[in-house]
């Protein structure tokens, strides 16, 4: 038929890499532990040691958590490494921050767990819109990771895409 549609994009070597399909399952949580503190402002340690000690932790069985004190309190380092070290057997991961700095972190770990020799020589469309919140880090950390590796990089969707990088 010489009016036949034929789907080009379906029949490329263009490869679309959507960062929402690696978006890992589990509740994002963030702890703050103003409540703890002297008046919220005043992190007393024997205090403080009671309550992580006495705290049912397991109740974070497979989150991500965030761990943050909302109030101008000065905390020492010490205090949030005790607190991971009472989340480590349930949390999936726990970093000092707010849920935008865990979502980074947590694709962080996921692109640097990627195997990228599918892309060898392949053009990659790194997919955009998403629905589930992927960090703008994410984009920029996966554009490094392919750049070597791809034969072009674009972004958005194969009938828009916006070319970011050929090699020559």
């Amino acid at each position: 038929m010489p009016n036949e549609i034929i789907n080009r994009v379906a029949n490329s070597k263009l490869v679309t890499l959507d960062l929402e399909d690696f978006y890992p399952e589990g509740n994002r949580i963030v702890f703050d532990i103003k409540d703890w503190l002297f008046e919220g402002f005043v992190l007393r340690e024997k205090d403080f040691r009671t309550q992580v000690s006495e705290f049912d932790w397991s109740k974070y069985q497979d989150n991500y958590i965030a761990l943050t004190c909302s109030t101008d309190a000065i905390i020492p380092g010490w205090a949030y490494m005790l607190l991971t070290v009472q989340l480590q057997p349930y949390a999936k991961k726990v970093v000092v921050g707010d849920l935008e700095i865990l979502e980074a972190s947590i694709y962080h770990d996921i692109i640097n767990n990627l195997s990228i020799d599918e892309f060898q020589d392949k053009p990659i469309i790194i997919k955009g819109c998403s629905n589930k919140p992927v960090p703008q880090n994410a984009y920029i950390m996966l554009t490094n990771k392919l750049k070597p590796v791809a034969k072009s990089i674009m972004y958005g969707e194969a009938c828009s895409s916006v070319p970011l990088y050929k090699n020559k």
